[in-house]
């Protein structure tokens, strides 16, 4: 097969986009929800239904804009062009979101709750990003490379998470600690967006063309989800995508609540976010040597059993500061593992899907594990709000009753565990590793599945 070589630049720039976007996803998944509940004061079992519900809404969205991908023509490609056109709206997107008007009544409140987040997720999130992740399978072919620019993508997305992370909390307090202080927060992190996303767009570029033998008429959208689902091994993908993305949003969402009240001191979210960050991005250096050797697939195995025992780990350390460090330590080795190549193996599926049905879909595919991943966040959300409203929590209580203890604990330990063990049952069933090079030197010389 031949291979494509990506120069640094072009990795670094690609990587910058997932740097723009975690801006607000990572501002979703660690403080959405606690600035609803503790400083716009609406209860997080109200925010987890909002959150849910928009994730319904959120999957027409994604497949939409996967469509809109695959018919888009321009002389910037199918990609390129969403990300220059979004970038601004991304930024004031992000503002918005941070900006509960303290005014409003409760009602009023939680409809500016319910616009602004479908308006940011379902709308402006997905047209920067279903374009974005579509990208990867359009510079290049090669499986390594794919693996390489998505190891520059989740490096330079987790730098975006300790952004985040760690400056969010200090500019809000910086700025006075009231609702006024997260719209200028957000406002500081829009304008970044903008310069990052630039770099995205004029460092990369898009060479892959569709196979002689795939078909080039205009895929009609119920016919484009019948292809999707004859394609075993993005249901895989996206099923384990789901998984991960509910460790995530769980992972994000739950730290500031367990550092609150299980460990005592809120600040802790910071270092163990950092140590974690920290311990991913030298980890990831590694990764692609070891994904060369083992393949994705059993990246993603061990990635997610290291994982699995950071998250069960807390249940040991109780308050011990350097065994909480340890335990973050091993969450940050083990999404190194996941992370580095659970976006590249979602475009290693259509080449197979261009081989069994002779469409070529790279959007689309994209939009729907889009699709994949935003259900796992919302579901983690949803988990969010409904857990702790079931576990009674009182954001202005002193001592939190012991049902919401167990609630957090659940959060922030049990149900990521178990998540984890149930994408490690997925994983053992994907064996397109093995099979990928065969499918791609088939499309070089013209044939299909039924040829093959």
């Amino acid at each position: 097969m031949e291979t494509t070589k990506i120069s640094i630049k072009e990795r670094f720039a690609y990587g910058c986009g997932d740097l723009g976007c975690n801006i607000i996803y990572s501002a979703m998944s660690s403080f959405l929800l606690f600035y609803y509940t503790d400083y716009v004061k609406v209860s997080a079992l109200t925010i987890g239904t909002i959150m849910l519900i928009s994730r319904l809404f959120d999957g027409v969205t994604d497949l939409i804009m996967g469509v809109i991908v695959d018919r888009t023509k321009s002389r910037f490609g199918k990609c390129r062009p969403w990300i220059l056109r979004m970038a601004i709206p991304f930024a004031i997107a992000a503002v918005l979101l941070f900006s509960v008007p303290s005014g409003l009544g409760e009602n009023a409140k939680i409809v500016y709750i319910f616009i602004t987040y479908n308006l940011v997720s379902s709308v402006v999130y997905t047209a920067i990003n279903v374009p974005y992740s579509t990208l990867n399978a359009l510079i290049t072919q090669d499986q390594y490379e794919r693996s390489v620019l998505s190891i520059f993508r989740m490096t330079l997305a987790t730098t975006g998470t300790l952004i985040i992370t760690n400056l969010t909390l200090p500019l809000v307090e910086f700025f006075g600690d009231n609702l006024s202080a997260w719209t200028k927060t957000f406002a500081v992190f829009g304008v970044l967006s903008i310069v990052i996303f630039l770099i995205t767009f004029a460092g990369t570029k898009e060479r892959v063309k569709p196979s002689a033998k795939s078909k080039h008429e205009k895929l009609p959208f119920l016919k484009g989800i019948k292809v999707l689902f004859c394609n075993k091994y993005w249901l895989m993908i996206t099923l384990t995508l789901v998984c991960i993305f509910i460790q995530y949003s769980l992972n994000g969402g739950a730290a500031v609540y367990y550092a609150k009240v299980v460990l005592h001191n809120a600040k802790l979210v910071g270092p163990m976010n950092l140590v974690a960050s920290v311990v991913q991005i030298i980890a990831m250096f590694f990764t692609a040597f070891i994904i060369k050797r083992i393949g994705k697939r059993n990246m993603l195995i061990i990635g997610a059993i290291v994982y699995g025992l950071g998250f069960g780990m807390f249940q040991f350390v109780g308050t011990n500061y350097f065994g909480i460090m340890f335990a973050s330590a091993l969450k940050g080795i083990g999404n190194a593992g996941i992370s580095s190549c659970m976006f590249a193996i979602v475009s290693d599926t259509i080449e197979y899907g261009e081989w069994k049905t002779g469409y070529r879909t790279e959007g689309l595919i994209n939009s729907a594990s889009s699709f994949g991943f935003k259900v796992g966040n919302g579901l983690g959300s949803a988990m969010l709000g409904w857990i702790l409203a079931l576990g009674n929590y009182a954001e202005n209580a002193a001592v939190q009753s012991a049902s919401s203890v167990m609630a957090i604990k659940a959060l922030f330990i049990y149900i990521p565990v178990a998540v984890a063990i149930l994408q490690i049952v997925i994983m053992l069933f994907y064996k397109l590793d093995k099979e990928y090079d065969g499918i791609v030197e088939d499309l070089r010389n013209g044939k299909d599945a039924k040829e093959a």
